[in-house]
């Protein structure tokens, strides 16, 4: 009765509980989880990780030809296909965050049900994994960005570019806590997971990923865009890497709080649904 044990394992948890002792204790089995996600997406298929490139190279160019093309949308001074492609890239890293983590339930109830872990591994491995990613996707930015320098595009980073990995931090923390409140709710309703996949897409127009901020300043849709931290997201993304944008000291503070409050509203409702959720999925 006197001997202490190593590990103890209980349903007993505090409101928000992040326990990096844990997660660290447990880093070898995150690790794995996010090898697993790089390297079996594109597996037995024939470009494999080209696939990284392809797919936001590829929506940069029909976006280009859409909407600055077709609909002559201007861009400031900015190369189109460059706008594009800076929106394009920020954006998938928050979607395949998002949507990644909403399932995570569902997806998983075998392995949940069978063995303990620390559940939060399994989103955290999702935001990891992407951001291995972004860094692809990113990369490719570049290529390109110094293409278009060297054919005179006047486009130039501007101090704030050092603030870039909080953007990409910011990102990270919405993609994780929305993707963990939908998937504690994807427990009870299955709805949501279609429903996620249609909302995804038209949260994407309204998040400037294709259009610049100055087509919504002044017409009765600016709200939409006004409260909607990813809207500043991306136009952030854009101001610090091509210094051109529009910036505001409320919506830093407003994306940062939002953030930050929807991160630990995600962290309390999973913890508190993945104590039963093994009932009702």
């Amino acid at each position: 009765m006197n001997d202490k044990w190593l590990y103890t394992i209980s349903s007993k948890k505090k409101l928000i509980d992040f326990n990096f002792k844990e997660i660290w204790q447990y880093r070898d089995l995150l690790l794995l989880f996010v090898k697993r996600d790089v390297i079996t997406v594109y597996k037995q298929t024939v470009l494999g990780p080209l696939w990284y490139v392809i797919q936001p190279l590829f929506t940069s160019v029909i976006f280009t030809l859409v909407f600055n093309t077709i609909a002559n949308i201007d861009t400031g001074g900015i190369p189109p296909f460059l706008f594009n492609l800076a929106g394009v890239v920020s954006w998938n890293y928050f979607k395949e965050c998002l949507t990644g983590t909403a399932d995570i339930f569902k997806k998983n109830q075998a392995i949940f049900g069978k063995v303990y872990f620390p559940r939060v591994i399994m989103p955290l491995s999702i935001v990891l994994s992407n951001l291995i990613k972004f860094g692809i996707q990113l990369t490719i930015f570049v290529v390109f960005y110094l293409y278009f320098i060297t054919q005179g595009s006047t486009v130039r980073p501007n101090m704030f570019v050092l603030f870039f990995p909080v953007i990409v931090l910011v990102m990270g923390l919405l993609g994780l806590g929305l993707g963990m409140i939908i998937s504690s709710m994807v427990t009870r309703y299955r709805d949501l997971s279609f429903l996620l996949t249609f909302g995804v897409q038209l949260l994407m127009y309204i998040s400037l990923v294709t259009l610049p901020y100055s087509l919504f300043a002044d017409n009765s849709f600016a709200w939409a865009v006004d409260y909607n931290p990813m809207a500043y997201v991306i136009e952030f993304s854009r101001y610090v890497l091509l210094g051109e944008g529009t910036t505001s000291l409320f919506g830093v503070v407003y994306t940062l709080v939002f953030a930050v409050s929807v991160f630990l509203l995600g962290i309390l409702i999973f913890n508190k649904t993945e104590k039963s959720f093994i009932d009702t999925i």
